[in-house]
């Protein structure tokens, strides 16, 4: 067993995780990983490579090493760990994305109002628009696309859980809110008798063609753009929302569940794929994969929250569902697949 650690030690080492953060971000934004892919290279290599300053970037990369996302080998070289290749480009399980995501100015400013939104009990600057993604993608595309990228990093190995659920006796699934397509894309590729719908606003399904297209999909999945606020489409056997109810508060979480219980018939299914709350939070070695720093991070970015079991259950019963079964899915986060059915002749 390893010792264990001073008490000191354990706090100023959560004090100071930003720092972490911020290094993998700028080691992720230069490509660092990308360059090391065939082999060590030195510190000045790298910055030629990057345009960064050679004494700054060794500095970063030595501070890597203490964190294991790169070692230092004879001649001042570094290298690949397992876990820093996790931050190349474009690679399965790739969290480059997220790295970049999370060290944005963006999301990290965001952050630094959460003394504000424990005051307030609302994110700095007030409860986003329903539409804020889509004023996001006007004013800075750059910035909608990161978002975008860093969802869809941190996305991958839950969505591959996802496809083995049983979709056997479902003949068409809507993805309400989904994205690029990442989520319905692995699904139909795991189920070829079952057709999809994607459904999300205008500006996103745009950039989602291609994506279906390239899965060689588009024939078996329709894209429709909308708003969940007011319909959703129907005629689908079931509807799946991942990462979705968690964005908004109660009342605005009940009105998106009660649209999708509007486009379904008696029986319908409904799956929600969300972190889950436990009743009672211990402590953990990995604070940042916790579902209650998730939760802050919604009370910063959304003013929605991470909810329990029982608070699920609430909100669909409000919305005219039955929650039948939670089923839990494999780390690296706790998430889990939240399954309920349309009560017969409700009308929430």
């Amino acid at each position: 067993m390893a010792p264990e650690r001073e008490p000191v030690s354990v706090l100023l080492e959560a004090i100071m995780g930003y720092r972490v953060t911020q290094a993998i971000h700028v080691a992720a934004r230069l490509r660092v990983p990308d360059m090391l892919a065939d082999g060590p290279q030195s510190s000045s290599m790298l910055a030629q490579l990057t345009g960064a300053h050679p004494d700054a970037l060794h500095r970063v990369l030595r501070a890597l090493v203490h964190v294991g996302v790169f070692e230092e080998t004879d001649g001042g070289r570094f290298a690949l760990t397992p876990v820093g290749a996790l931050l190349r480009t474009g690679i399965p399980g790739s969290l480059r994305g997220a790295a970049i995501f999370f060290g944005h100015n963006w999301h990290w400013e965001k952050w630094g109002g959460l003394a504000q939104s424990v005051i307030t009990g609302v994110p700095p600057g007030g409860v986003p628009s329903p539409g804020a993604f889509s004023e996001l993608a006007a004013r800075d595309p750059a910035a909608a696309s990161i978002l975008n990228e860093g969802m869809t990093s941190l996305t991958a190995p839950v969505n591959a859980a996802i496809a083995g659920f049983d979709f056997s006796t479902i003949g068409t699934l809507v993805d309400v809110g989904g994205g690029h397509g990442a989520l319905i894309s692995a699904i139909l590729l795991a189920n070829p008798r079952l057709r999809g719908i994607l459904f999300d606003i205008p500006a996103v399904i745009e950039g989602a063609k291609p994506r279906i297209e390239a899965a060689g999909l588009i024939e078996r999945c329709r894209l429709v753009a909308g708003d969940f606020f007011q319909k959703v489409p129907a005629g689908g056997d079931a509807y799946i929302l991942k990462w979705i109810i968690h964005d908004w508060d109660d009342e605005r979480s009940v009105a998106i569940l009660r649209n999708c219980h509007a486009a379904m018939s008696n029986g319908g299914r409904l799956l929600l794929v969300e972190r889950l709350i436990p009743e009672k939070v211990r402590s953990s070695a990995t604070p940042g994969q916790e579902p209650a720093f998730a939760d802050l991070n919604m009370l910063v970015l959304t003013g929605g929250r991470e909810r329990t079991g029982d608070q699920f259950r609430a909100l669909l019963e409000a919305a005219g569902f039955k929650l039948t079964r939670i089923i839990p899915i494999p780390p690296p986060w706790p998430h889990a697949i939240i399954e309920a059915v349309r009560r017969p002749g409700s009308t929430p």
